[in-house]
C-alpha cells in the first residue's frame, strides 16, 4: 500500500512542477495605468478588477505576478506584453 501512495504522490508532484512559471510584471515610467490594465485584460484575460489589482500592485510593490502556467502557454502573452511595452519577463 505504501508504495502505491508514494508513486501517487510523485506523479502529482511531477504535474505541479510542470506548471509552475510565472509572469512577472514589472514597473515601469513610461505606461499608465490605463494602458497597462486595457493590456493584461486583453493578453491575459484579466477581469477589469483583477487588471486594476495587478497595475496597483505594480507599481507600489514594483512587481506582481500576472498569469500562472506552463512556459509553453505564457511565452505567446510574454511576448504580447513585451509587444505592447510593458516589462516582464517569465521566471
Amino acid at each position: 500500500m505504501n508504495t502505491i501512495e508514494k508513486t501517487q504522490e510523485d506523479v502529482l508532484v511531477e504535474e505541479l512542477v510542470a506548471i509552475n512559471n510565472e509572469i512577472v510584471l514589472f514597473n515601469d515610467d513610461v505606461n499608465t495605468f490605463d494602458h497597462v490594465i486595457d493590456t493584461l485584460i486583453r493578453v491575459c484575460q484579466h477581469s477589469s478588477e483583477q487588471a486594476e489589482q495587478c497595475a496597483i500592485l505594480v507599481h507600489y510593490k514594483g512587481k506582481c505576478t500576472v498569469k500562472t502556467g506552463s512556459f509553453e502557454e505564457l511565452k505567446p502573452q510574454w511576448t504580447q506584453l513585451l509587444d505592447a511595452g510593458l516589462s516582464a519577463e517569465i521566471v
